[in-house]
C-alpha cells in the first residue's frame, strides 16, 4: 500500500457551517486529518496516510511566502523515501495559482494532487469526502507518476497549468476549457488517464532546481471599454513592481490610453505580458504591437501568466528570454 502525505491548507474542504444547509457562511480549517480518518474511514483502504497542518486560512489570505514555504515543505518530506505522492487540501478560490507554482519549481515525479470543496464538509450533499477519496486514488496511482501537478474535484482530473475555477458555487466548477480534462477517477474506483500535459513542468520545468526565497512583484491590470492608463501610471511610479500582466480584451488588447502607459511602464524597466480576460485561447504577437517590447502569454490565464513572470523575472532580464519561457513552460 502506498503512502500519501496529506498537506491540510484550510478552505471549504475543511470547514463547518452552521447547519446542514450553510454553504456560504462557514468556518474554514475546522476539520482536520483525524476527522477525515474517523469520518471518511474509506480512505485507509485506498493508501496509508499521514498528515500535516500546514495552514487553516482561507485561500484568499495566501501570499505568495506561503507557497514557498509549501514548496520548501514538500521538498522536506521528498527526502523521505517512504512518501509516495501528495495531496493538498487547499481553498478553491486561489487552488489553481499554488497549484500552478508548484508545478513549475518542484523538481519531482511523484504525483502532487490538489484538491478542494466547494461545499462545507458538514453540508448537505458535501463534495468533500468523495472529492478527498478521489484525489488519494490518483496520488496513490502509478499512472500520475510524472505528469506533473494535478487539481482533482468532481472526479476530474485536471492539469495545474491548465485549470481554473469558473463558477462560485458549482460542484463542476474547475474546468480546462479547450483542452479538457487530464482523465478521471471512474465509478469502479479506477483511474483513467487520457491525455497529458506536453508544456515543461516539475523535472523538466526551468524553475524545479532553483532555490527560491522570495518573488518578485508583479501586478494585473483588467482592460475593458473606456479604460485609461491611470492605474498603470501609479504602479509605474510606485517603484514597487517589476511587471505588469495585462487581462485585455479579445486577443491580448488595450486601449489606447493603457497602450501608451505600458510603454512608459517598459522604458522605466518593467516587462509586459499581454494575456487575456476571454478565458480560453492563445495572445500571440500581432502588428498593431510589434514596435512594442512586450511578451505574449501564449494561452495563460492572467493569475497564472503573472506566476510564470515573477519566476522568469528571477533568472532573466531580457524580453526574447521571458518570451521562450512563456513558449516552453
Amino acid at each position: 500500500m502506498k503512502h500519501i502525505h496529506i498537506i491540510e491548507l484550510g478552505g471549504t474542504i475543511s470547514a463547518q457551517g452552521e447547519n446542514r444547509l450553510d454553504l456560504k457562511d462557514y468556518s474554514s480549517g475546522v476539520f482536520q486529518g483525524e476527522d477525515f480518518l474517523r469520518d471518511i474511514p474509506e480512505l485507509k483502504s485506498i493508501a496509508s496516510l499521514s498528515f500535516t497542518n500546514f495552514s487553516k486560512i482561507s485561500s484568499t489570505k495566501i501570499r505568495t511566502k506561503d507557497w514557498i514555504e509549501l514548496r520548501q515543505l514538500i521538498l522536506k518530506k521528498l527526502t523521505t523515501n517512504d512518501i509516495d505522492g501528495f495531496v493538498i487540501s487547499h481553498g478553491t478560490s486561489t487552488l489553481e495559482e499554488t497549484a500552478y507554482f508548484l508545478h513549475l519549481t518542484l523538481a519531482t515525479e511523484k504525483p502532487i494532487v490538489f484538491v478542494g470543496a466547494q461545499r462545507p464538509f458538514t453540508a448537505l450533499s458535501s463534495d468533500a469526502a468523495l472529492n478527498l477519496v478521489q484525489a488519494v486514488r490518483v496520488a496513490a496511482s502509478e499512472d500520475a507518476v510524472g505528469k506533473g501537478v494535478f487539481v482533482v474535484l468532481n472526479d476530474e482530473i485536471s492539469c495545474a497549468r491548465e485549470v481554473t475555477k469558473q463558477s462560485t458555487y458549482r460542484l463542476d466548477t474547475f474546468q480546462s476549457n479547450k483542452h479538457g480534462f487530464l482523465g478521471v477517477v471512474d465509478t469502479d474506483g479506477t483511474v483513467q488517464f487520457y491525455r497529458q500535459a506536453t508544456r515543461k513542468h516539475t523535472v523538466d520545468s526551468e524553475f524545479s532546481q532553483d532555490e527560491l526565497t522570495s518573488l518578485p512583484n508583479v501586478e494585473i491590470i483588467y482592460s475593458y471599454a473606456g479604460a485609461n492608463g491611470m492605474l498603470i501610471d501609479a504602479i509605474t511610479n510606485s517603484g514597487y513592481f517589476s511587471g505588469i500582466i495585462t487581462a485585455g480584451t479579445g486577443a491580448g488588447l488595450v486601449s489606447p490610453e493603457e497602450l501608451d502607459s505600458l510603454q512608459k511602464a517598459r522604458e522605466a524597466g518593467l516587462f509586459i505580458v499581454r494575456s487575456s480576460r476571454v478565458g480560453s485561447g492563445r495572445v500571440v504577437p500581432i502588428k498593431p504591437y510589434e514596435d512594442y517590447d512586450f511578451i505574449s502569454g501564449d494561452d495563460l490565464l492572467p493569475q497564472k501568466a503573472r506566476i510564470l513572470l515573477m519566476l522568469s523575472l528571477l533568472k532573466y532580464n531580457r524580453t526574447e528570454d521571458i518570451q521562450h519561457i512563456f513558449n516552453t513552460h
